[in-house]
């Protein structure tokens, strides 16, 4: 037992004369650990970016909905007739009328 554990410290096994069949299984591992590796990072910066991402999306739909409401309170009337009164325009006090047009034939 102790002859095992020694050769394994020392390396003897991929010295040994049959140690092609030990380095190919260590080549075999060491690639699948790099691709692990590699992969992992992918995963981890698409996170990140999906993050990044979400929070762009949140500052934009806030941006969206406060250009909303700023419309929405121009739009309305009293804003209007405040900003046209400025101007020295004021509403009519007469109403509109209705014009109607017969078809000719």
């Amino acid at each position: 037992m102790k002859k095992g554990i020694y050769g394994i410290l020392k390396g003897k096994f991929l010295i040994s004369d049959d140690s092609f069949k030990n380095w190919r299984v260590i080549i075999f591992i060491s690639a699948l650990a790099i691709i692990m590796i590699a992969s992992s990072h992918s995963a981890d910066k698409k996170v990140h970016e999906i993050a990044k991402l979400n929070n762009e999306v949140k500052e934009l739909r806030s941006a969206f909905v406060d250009g909303r409401s700023r419309l929405m309170r121009l739009k309305m009337e009293s804003s209007i007739v405040t900003k046209m009164a400025e101007k020295g325009i004021v509403p009519s006090l007469i109403p509109p009328k209705k014009i109607k047009v017969k078809a000719q034939e």
